[in-house]
């Protein structure tokens, strides 16, 4: 049996939705903080454990009967670490026979920007020294976050970010979760790391040019200056912690960490990821 941390989020849900389509349903156990949230999983037949990072009785409870957890990366970015060494602790207690962990695909783990990213490799660490077998699915920025990045009126006021010309091969979240499971039903696939990342990388002019192309209006991308970016965040009242968190990301873009293509999730899904165009015509509605 499958169990899926986190089966309710956007990742979860994904997850969850492909694993369904590709096995029976007594095979997957979600593990959800909420269980109103998984009414819908439960009528499937999905078996629904309930609690949390932080309540290790839970994580022992959740573990019974399981042979393979896919541990989805906490959001509490503070006591993110420890939350997964939970899950991790007690995953080998009750030994299962293999933890899977969405991380981050960078290049260099040791220059990033955004320092948010350390307890990603952290937990890789973490999960290697336990002794278990593991899934390493070190995924991409999800083309999803492009809207959150060029902001609602990006028609009319194009695109300023801090990225100067660097590239990433975005990827949905949707055909991430695909991937995922994929490589979860597979049984020949313990100590693997897979980089899921499209089939190609693009820049913010790609996404400019692209937008242009798929809504018929002029849309420019300029290359902001980190720290004009930074104030003008401020002067939208932007907290301190949500500027630097941003602006890490970016600053990653920029400095190449994102750009690599991996050949690993088209694999996966037996196909190639969605282009730029098809992602974007999807998440505009265009």
């Amino acid at each position: 049996m499958i169990l899926v941390t986190g089966a309710t989020g956007q990742l979860g849900t994904a997850v969850v939705k492909n694993l369904l389509e590709n096995t029976s349903a007594n095979q997957i156990a979600a593990f959800v903080r909420d269980e109103s949230k998984a009414s819908a999983l439960k009528e499937k037949g999905v078996d629904i454990r309930v609690g949390s990072y932080d309540d290790t009785a839970s994580l022992d409870k959740a573990m019974h009967g399981i042979k393979k957890v896919l541990l989805i990366a906490g959001t509490d970015e503070d006591n993110r670490l420890q939350q997964h060494q939970n899950v991790v602790d007690a995953a080998k207690k009750a030994g299962v026979q293999c933890i899977a962990y969405t991380s981050r695909t960078l290049k260099d783990r040791n220059t990033i920007a955004n320092k948010l990213m350390v307890g990603h490799f952290q937990t890789e660490d973490y999960i290697k020294a336990s002794g278990l077998n593991y899934a390493l699915f070190r995924n991409v920025l999800y083309m999803d976050t492009i809207p959150q990045f060029v902001g609602e009126r990006v028609f009319d006021t194009g695109i300023y970010l801090p990225t100067s010309h660097g590239r990433v091969p975005f990827a949905l979240r949707s055909e991430m979760g695909e991937a995922i499971a994929h490589a979860l039903l597979e049984s020949d696939r313990d100590n693997r790391i897979y980089r899921l990342t499209g089939s190609e990388s693009y820049s913010f002019d790609d996404v400019a040019a692209t937008l242009s192309d798929l809504s018929g209006k002029d849309v420019d991308y300029t290359p902001a200056e980190k720290s004009a970016f930074e104030a003008q965040m401020r002067e939208r009242g932007v907290p301190e912690t949500m500027v630097q968190k941003v602006v890490g990301f970016l600053t990653d873009i920029k400095n190449g960490q994102e750009e690599e293509v991996s050949p690993d999730m088209e694999n996966l899904l037996g196909r190639s990821p969605a282009s730029l165009k098809e992602g974007l015509k999807v998440l505009f509605n265009l």
